[in-house]
């Protein structure tokens, strides 16, 4: 960010008031709190929040599993709703334009990745909650009734997109997608031979992952521990193969057929079984984020020159290319919509992975601007 620019962030006022659910401690018990939002500036958007997704980063962000914690802390990261406001400079956005926000509000805007389009990579990243801002202030999420966001980290939600059910792209979508334009999986040149993709955890990112994989005419196998979503993957979701994790003999008919895993799993898993399934020059692509070290033996690496590789959501631009994609082939969530007031046992049943497939918090009409 130019000094100039960087010395108007840091003189901005917050005059906006909203209401956040607040953790306040490491039990991530949430509450309404009185919060401040800054002014627009020339370059800011303001937004009414309709709608906000709730990520399992959330869970581990609120209860301090990564010990990163800022509290009071308001998580979210997948917001939908409408421009109240812009600032004099902003070209891209008018009031009462449909909009999201995901992962990130801010970066430095001026470093390779930035000009390249991998914002998600700035090391000067400012994240949507739980994050130091150019002012000095911590940044506050989704789980608000408004946020304002400089105009570069702002997209547009395509006409007929339901912001209830695209919401959770904006983390979830992008997440999966970016992995499969970056390494490869969507080629889809006429000769080449069909990728096959497996998508281990069937959640609210693996479910994102089988739906533009399938968009884009992959072969996709889900890689599950439970054999309950065995019907749900493929008869819904319209996934061709589903492979049992604990049966070993399911597990050893898949060995070596998969070209690449999207691995969504935020549980602690050793990996090697799993690299079994890749065909040589496989790849592994982590965008699942279990608390502890990653367990792999080196062979399972080198021998088939096997790749293990990470993929942290994606840049702005292919965010905004994910959600037009996305609305060409009609891939949205499959959610729960919640009330406000319900967030506390959404967040005790996402433990638990109860939630086909993403609790959305219904905010626009049950979180309101007093405490």
């Amino acid at each position: 960010m130019a000094p100039a620019a960087a010395a108007a962030e840091k003189g901005r006022q917050h005059t906006g008031k909203a209401v956040g659910l607040a953790a306040h401690d490491a039990s991530g018990h949430l509450a309404p709190l009185t919060i401040t939002r800054r002014s627009t500036g020339d370059d800011d958007v303001a937004i009414k929040i309709l709608y906000c997704g709730m990520c399992h980063s959330d869970l581990h962000s609120i209860k301090n599993e990564w010990n990163n914690a800022i509290y009071p802390m308001v998580p979210g990261h997948e917001i939908a709703g409408v421009v109240t406001a812009v600032g004099k400079n902003v070209t891209r956005f008018k009031p009462g334009d449909r909009v999201g926000v995901g992962c990130m509000v801010n970066s430095c805007q001026s470093c390779d990745s930035c000009d390249e389009g991998f914002e998600n990579n700035c090391r000067a990243i400012i994240l949507t909650y739980n994050s130091i801002d150019c002012d000095g202030t911590v940044t506050y999420g989704g789980y608000s009734t408004a946020v304002t966001v400089h105009e570069r980290f702002v997209v547009r939600f395509p006409d007929g997109m339901p912001l209830d059910r695209g919401a959770p792209l904006l983390c979830a979508g992008v997440t999966v997608y970016s992995p499969m334009k970056h390494h490869g999986l969507l080629d889809a040149a006429p000769g080449k031979k069909q990728k096959h993709v497996g998508v281990l955890g069937l959640g609210g990112l693996g479910h994102v992952a089988v739906k533009f994989a399938k968009a884009f005419g992959m072969k996709v196998t889900v890689i599950s521990t439970s054999p309950g979503k065995k019907q749900e993957a493929l008869d819904r979701l319209g996934a061709d193969g589903f492979v049992v994790s604990r049966d070993d003999e399911e597990m050893k008919a898949a060995a070596s057929s998969m070209d690449a895993i999207i691995n969504t799993v935020s549980a602690n898993v050793p990996l090697a079984p799993f690299m079994g399934l890749l065909k040589p020059n496989g790849k592994m692509i982590m965008v699942g984020l279990p608390t502890k070290a990653l367990e792999i033996p080196p062979f399972d690496l080198i021998m088939g020159n096997k790749t293990l590789a990470g993929s942290c959501i994606g840049g702005m631009r292919d965010t905004q290319e994910m959600l037009d994609v996305a609305a060409k082939h009609g891939v949205t969530a499959d959610i729960e919509l919640v009330p406000a007031d319900y967030v506390n046992t959404a967040m005790e049943r996402l433990a638990k992975a109860d939630v086909r497939y993403r609790f959305v918090i219904d905010i626009g009409n049950t979180l309101k601007n007093s405490e």
